[in-house]
């Protein structure tokens, strides 16, 4: 194949961020090696071999780490130049359509290369379940006032003040938690992120100390981020969450896990109301020993919502920052 066919060339790939959940930290299912950085599980799409993406994406993922996916969603196709390789000339020009899967898988993996990490571990400043983020003040705010001020224009200054504002709860709006791409895209574009620097993105500083967060192989930590997102918000309004929580399970690690993929914590009263209230759950007249304190009832997730109510998520209502 000639140079000048290739950079007309377009492959699909597949990528998959495979979320568990695990002593209260939400864990993303990645391909590790010493000598790169992670990855999400991917492939290429076979449009002989695939009967469909969604059935390309389950080959490549059981290829890979041996899961064998239930739920699972696309979130969206990723085809920007330059976030999957850097040179025309090196290949093809890679299109990827990203997927959110959701797993309560707890073992241990048998598949070689592949582990759980925290997916905090790539979005420090996401958690706020203790408090802000110390790398918010400390890191990127700083280095993103120095993006607003490296501005040509006023009015690009404007634009550059008022996303920042938004993404990071800047000089007053509240933090929102689901505008996890729009935080990763603002650190991209600025050039904060090792993506953006390995990338060749126009504009990239050197990199603020600490780093921000651990980088992806490729376009992955974008993906990623919106999986993210698209699991915030979701289970706001659709009963996700149960997902990753076993058949059985108490009051509290409901709240926990709700916590851990949201990143806030919640007021403990306010929770059990309205989940109670939203009737999402009910006691199975079992109870769990806890290590200190009296037993804790167990409770299962009410199938029955899903055709009493067209939304039936998990809201946050009663939020709180801090422990």
């Amino acid at each position: 194949m000639s140079a000048s066919t290739s950079r007309n060339v377009v492959t699909i790939g597949l990528s998959a961020a495979i979320v568990s959940m695990d002593a209260e930290r939400p864990r993303v299912l990645v391909v590790h090696h010493d000598s790169s950085p992670d990855a999400l599980p991917f492939g290429p799409f076979d449009p002989l071999g695939h009967r469909t993406l969604e059935s390309g994406l389950r080959s490549w993922v059981k290829e890979q780490t041996y899961l064998d996916l239930g739920y699972a969603e696309q979130l969206y196709t990723f085809g920007d130049r330059g976030r999957h390789m850097v040179k025309l000339a090196e290949g093809p020009r890679v299109v990827s359509v990203g997927y959110l899967a959701l797993t309560r898988v707890r073992t241990e993996l048998k598949a070689p290369d592949t582990l759980w990490r925290d997916w905090y571990v790539y979005f420090p400043w996401e958690d706020w379940r203790a408090a802000n983020p110390p790398i918010i003040d400390d890191a990127i705010l700083p280095a993103l006032t120095a993006f607003m001020k490296a501005a040509s224009t006023s009015a690009e200054c404007e634009v550059r003040r008022e996303r920042v504002r938004v993404a990071f709860g800047f000089e007053g709006p509240a933090w929102d938690e689901e505008k996890v791409l729009e935080r990763y895209e603002l650190l991209y574009e600025a050039g904060l992120v090792e993506e953006a620097k390995r990338d060749g993105r126009p504009g990239a500083v050197p990199l603020v100390t600490p780093a921000l967060g651990a980088s992806m192989m490729f376009d992955h930590r974008r993906i990623l981020a919106t999986a993210i997102a698209r699991l915030r918000g979701k289970m706001k309004y659709r009963p996700v969450i149960f997902e990753l929580l076993p058949a059985n399970f108490t009051l509290l690690e409901l709240q926990r896990s709700v916590e851990a993929i949201s990143g806030v914590r919640l007021h403990k009263q306010n929770f059990r109301r309205l989940v109670e209230d939203q009737g999402l759950v009910e006691g199975t007249g079992k109870s769990t020993r806890m290590a200190r304190g009296r037993p804790a009832e167990l409770f299962r997730f009410r199938r029955e919502v899903l055709a009493e109510r067209p939304s039936p998520g998990v809201r946050l209502g009663g939020r709180r920052f801090g422990t």
